[in-house]
């Protein structure tokens, strides 16, 4: 069960493959405009009716563009989830109800601990950000370093409240339907960290080590790559402006949206112009463009297929997406938008694959020229992004996963 972008769905394609590579039969529950990708991976899909671009597109999404505040926008966006928990929460129950095992994202996961307990299955988290709070950095959703230990914790506190929020309602009804005893969101995730729930985190360890200061039942697996399917190659114009000269770098927003996207556009082919290199900018839910012989514009093309081909890629730093490019083993010039992309960008500077990150409301022609030019221009960044390449390539993401179904599905028997 996941609820967002596509960033937010694309993992659970390869983690859901895997486990139906092992026996098992997956369903994955979200939004409708991913039923592509899911069915190609082979799995069963149930809809979620609510489109996040959609959502994005609205009155209320265009808000998150009035706030330059990573605590300000993220208020914005809870309470325009608040507004459609109730519609995921049916659709959640609904494709719940002859399942023996709920794997839950950490958007829905108070709904899905809400369900599990209702129907009397097992429930796991399946995260693709570090939510729990630690002492080492700052909530990736509002945070990018470190503000000290007691205010790491602390931050984290504030968030997990401010989360809490958008649920109450939801679940009240829920906890009602199944004749529950009624208790809040806070007080039941409290109780599911006492116990020690079980949270896997899809990322590498590498990228994020596990804290020291965590409870037992939080690990840290690797990468969960989307699913690639046997044979799969890039578009024809793609091969063909990839054999048309140089390794060109890659340009995309992925599901994050702006203001202009016009005056962006403009800006990011005057950057790369400045570089003297060729583009492939993605036009995503931006809706970025690329006009002339030196640019080429892409809709959804497999990272997975394109990024190695690339001499960098600039990017929004969304978790997923900055997976992709650390796979590729190129560097990158992260263009954080909000939320966690500013955690994700400050650990792609830190590995030593990226200069320091361009956040977009300070993105000019020329800092995207001058981030460019030094990602490609030092040898550093590239021979850095080999290595964590092939160390990331070398972690299998879905064992741990796997393995702790496998005893669940044992345990039922």
């Amino acid at each position: 069960m996941t609820a967002g972008s596509r960033g937010d769905v694309a993992p659970y394609t390869g983690l859901g493959h895997g486990l139906a590579r092992a026996g098992h039969e997956v369903t994955v529950v979200t939004h409708e405009r991913f039923a592509g990708p899911v069915a190609a991976a082979g799995l069963g899909f149930r809809a979620v009716p609510v489109d996040p671009r959609a959502e994005l597109a609205s009155r209320s999404g265009q808000r998150l563009h009035r706030s330059w505040s990573p605590a300000g926008k993220l208020t914005r966006l809870l309470g325009l989830a608040r507004s459609l928990v109730g519609e995921v929460a049916e659709a959640l129950l609904a494709a719940a109800v002859d399942s023996e095992l709920l794997l839950v994202n950490g958007a829905v996961a108070p709904l899905g601990q809400v369900i599990a307990e209702g129907l009397d299955v097992p429930c796991v988290g399946v995260y693709l950000q570090p939510l729990s709070g630690t002492r080492e950095f700052a909530p990736p959703m509002i945070g990018t370093g470190s503000w000290g230990g007691p205010a790491n914790l602390l931050g984290a506190g504030a968030v997990s409240a401010a989360l809490d929020l958008v649920f109450p309602d939801a679940c009240r009804a829920l906890r009602a339907r199944f004749g529950l005893p009624r208790r809040g969101v806070r007080a039941t995730r409290r109780a599911y960290e006492r116990a020690d729930w079980p949270v896997f985190h899809g990322f590498s360890p590498l990228v994020v080590p596990r804290p020291a200061d965590w409870r037992p039942g939080l690990a840290v697996t690797g990468y969960w790559w989307p699913h690639e399917a046997p044979g799969a190659r890039l578009p024809d114009d793609v091969e063909e402006f990839l054999a048309a000269g140089p390794p060109p770098v890659f340009v995309g927003l992925g599901s994050a949206t702006v203001p202009d996207p016009a005056e962006l556009s403009a800006a990011v082919a005057r950057g790369l112009r400045a570089a003297g290199v060729r583009g492939v900018v993605q036009r995503g839910w931006s809706g970025l463009r690329a006009e002339g012989d030196d640019m080429l514009a892409v809709g959804d093309v497999p990272h997975g297929l394109l990024f190695p081909r690339m001499a960098a890629v600039v990017h929004h730093a969304g978790a997923g997406t900055t997976a992709a490019g650390l796979r590729a083993g190129v560097p990158a010039v992260p263009v954080p938008v909000q939320f966690d992309a500013a955690f994700w960008a400050r650990r792609l500077a830190s590995l030593g694959v990226a200069p320091r990150p361009v956040p977009l409301r300070r993105l000019t022609a020329d800092a995207l020229g001058a981030a460019v030019r030094e990602a490609i221009g030092d040898p550093s960044y590239g021979q850095r992004a080999t290595a964590v390449a092939e160390a990331i390539r070398a972690e299998d993401g879905v064992r741990p996963v796997r393995e702790a179904v496998d005893r669940l599905a044992l345990g039922a028997t």
